[in-house]
Parts: C-alpha cells; structure tokens; sequence
C-alpha cells in the first residue's frame, strides 16, 4: 500500500507485485507500481510503469486500488517466462478470479502488447481439451491404450462406493479422465479430492489424465500406465 500511496492519485499495484497480491504468484522484488502521471520512473525502491488504464482494468483488492486479474496477467506476460503465466493462469481459475473483462479482450484491445503472445500460447494450451465431453474423451483413452497394447480396463466402474472411469482391478490402478466441461465446477473439484483421498486410504493407485496430455504426451502416458501395470500384466 506504501508503494502506492508514494505514486499519489491514479496509482495502482501492478504487474508481479499484483499478482502476489492476488495471490497468483509469489513475489518478493520490488513493489511494482503503473501510474498514468509522467516522470516517475526514479522513485527509489519502487518500480514504476507509466500508462493510463482504463476503469475496467483496475479495482481494489483487499483495500489496495491495483489492476484486475486479467490485467494483471496481461502485464505479468510480458516479463515472466510462459510457465510461470501458465501456473498463474490455472491459480487465478481454480480461485475464481476471472471478471468480465477477459484476457481475449485485452489482446483485441491492445494488439501489440509485448506479452501477447505468450498469453495466446497460454490460453491455447488451456482450452485444449476444454469442450471434450466425457464420452469422447473414453473413447480418446481406449484407442490409447488399445494401442499400445495394455489389456482394457472396466470402464465406469464402483470402487469403494465411488464410480471411477477405468480400473485395474488385479492392480489396484484407477484412472480418472478429467474433462474441463465436468470437472471444471466448484462441486467436481471437492468430489474429486474426496474420492481421491478414500481410494488412496484403501490403497488404489489413481492417477489423472487430461485430453491435452493423451494428444501431446501419449508416449509419456503410455510408459507411466505400463510401469503401474507390469506387476502383474
């Protein structure tokens, strides 16, 4: 709040410093501050970006005025390595800090922004997978292992009073196809970890597997689900 108060009217917190804030990314630099008043780049201890924001991409968090979520993104892209905006990207959705400005907005709106292009590769990343419903994406995973040799698992079988999409049964392995379409909700993301919690007491081995993971990193896949299963296959 200092670093903000020390810019006068206008300032907001920005950059990594309002991604700390928002609890997306950890961050202990200098405080970063974006103002739209000029010649306030030399304020000792404080990083100053000079450009005026409109109303939409500014708000107050937790009683200090600072740039929305989106925004914050926005700019974080420009100066943090992609993977680094991915995690922030998948914090700022699993707290639910989207508004209604959105990050495909701010890409219309500012088209030469230096971060726009790892925010596309981000967000394409994202939504790989995120239509797929669950139907498509057990067939996705059957053709998968089919391929590759691995005996077929039960399909939408009980375990523990819990229906999990494919079971070994003989080695106590559960495979759980998260679809963002059904697991994407407040509700889906608690019922995951309750299930997941009770099969690991009982001691199945569950592991998660996405569409994107089966598309780009199959091998990968195939070598993991081959070393669960070699006890006994």
């Amino acid at each position: 709040m200092a670093a903000v108060l020390a810019l006068g009217d206008g300032a907001v917190l920005s950059h990594k410093s309002a991604a700390a804030h928002w609890e997306m990314v950890r961050w202990a630099g200098l405080p970063e501050v974006t103002t739209a008043a000029r010649g306030r780049r030399n304020r000792k201890g404080i990083r100053v970006h000079e450009r005026p924001l409109p109303p939409d991409e500014i708000t107050i968090h937790r009683g200090i005025p600072i740039t929305t979520v989106p925004r914050t993104l926005f700019d974080l892209a420009a100066h943090v390595p992609e993977r680094l905006l991915e995690r922030a990207i998948n914090e700022a959705e699993v707290r639910r800090l989207w508004d209604e400005l959105s990050l495909d907005s701010l890409l219309n709106r500012y088209p030469r922004h230096p971060g726009n292009r790892a925010v596309r590769a981000a967000l394409r990343k994202r939504r790989q997978g995120a239509t797929v419903t669950r139907s498509e994406l057990e067939e996705q995973f059957l053709r998968l292992v089919d391929g590759a040799g691995l005996p077929r698992p039960e399909v939408n079988a009980l375990v523990e009073g819990f229906e999990v999409d494919a079971l070994w049964r003989p080695q106590r392995v559960v495979v759980e196809l998260d679809a963002r379409s059904t697991h994407g909700t407040a509700a889906a993301f608690e019922r995951d970890r309750e299930r997941d919690r009770a099969l690991q007491v009982a001691d199945w081995r569950t592991i998660r597997i996405t569409a994107r993971q089966m598309g780009n990193n199959a091998l990968s896949l195939v070598a993991d689900l081959n070393r669960l299963l070699a006890d006994t296959v």
